[in-house]
């Protein structure tokens, strides 16, 4: 596990479980995550998100609107709140403990550098830093969380597609393009940069683009997967781990 993220591991691509395994249970859930394990994943993405009373949950969207009809921010409620809406939600202490061995890749939706601290240290509380990759999206975090701890891993979550040498440059070793950037001159720019290449799969926004695959964000067809294949990846997200497991891409 301890060369899972970086460049000696000889297992190409990583499978990740996008939302922990969306596709298999309740997104970014504890039952996901297992299942994902189940089903032969090298690792889970989840996102990281905080409480009013400072809990660091794994929840995506900003509000509940879309998870249960409530239109309040995560950041307005408390835990128990959170949960008497959510059963199921997952804190990340909680998540990084269920998915040992799996990697664990960190989508973080806070932006601001404050909460950098907090979110390592609990990776550290785990003893998850061998095993847990840290998804930034603006390379002022990027350098933030490598002068904090240089030993984790950071994923690009940059909006830009050719943004890959600022990326290095803010200390990311790795780079994520969604599935309809993923052209084999920008995979050449990932790795001329010196990291290595994660492709999320399906569209990258809720407004559709016509030059991206037909598919929400986390879902593909066996087609798209062949059609990576020739980009060898270092890692895809996904959101059914058993889509590239079942002999594309092993």
């Amino acid at each position: 596990m301890t060369e899972l993220w970086n460049e000696t591991c000889k297992r190409r691509p990583l499978i990740v479980a996008h939302r922990a395994g969306a596709a298999l249970a309740g997104e970014n859930t504890i039952g996901a995550l297992r299942a994902a394990a189940a089903a032969g994943a090298d690792a889970i993405e989840t996102d990281v998100r905080r409480t009013r009373d400072g809990t660091l949950v794994c929840v995506h969207d900003a509000d509940l609107r879309r998870l249960c009809g409530d239109t309040r921010a995560v950041a307005d409620l408390d835990l128990v709140t959170l949960r008497s809406l959510l059963p199921a939600v997952t804190t990340l202490s909680e998540a990084l403990s269920a998915s040992h061995p799996l990697g664990v890749l960190l989508d973080v939706k806070l932006m601001e550098e404050r909460h950098l601290p907090q979110i390592i240290g609990e990776v550290v509380l785990a003893n998850a830093v061998e095993r847990t990759l840290l998804g930034l999206r603006d390379t002022g975090l990027i350098s933030a969380a490598q002068d904090i701890m240089a030993e984790i891993a950071v994923l690009a979550f940059l909006e830009k597609p050719d943004s890959a040498p600022e990326a290095r440059r803010a200390g990311a070793s790795w780079f994520r393009l969604w599935q309809g950037d993923a052209t084999a001159d920008r995979a050449a720019a990932v790795r001329n940069a010196g990291m290595r290449l994660a492709v999320m799969v399906g569209q990258p926004r809720m407004t559709p683009r016509a030059d991206y695959p037909p598919f929400p964000v986390g879902q593909v067809d066996r087609q798209g997967l062949e059609r990576l294949r020739t980009i060898a990846p270092d890692a895809i997200l996904l959101d059914d781990p058993r889509l590239a497991t079942a002999g594309v891409f092993r």
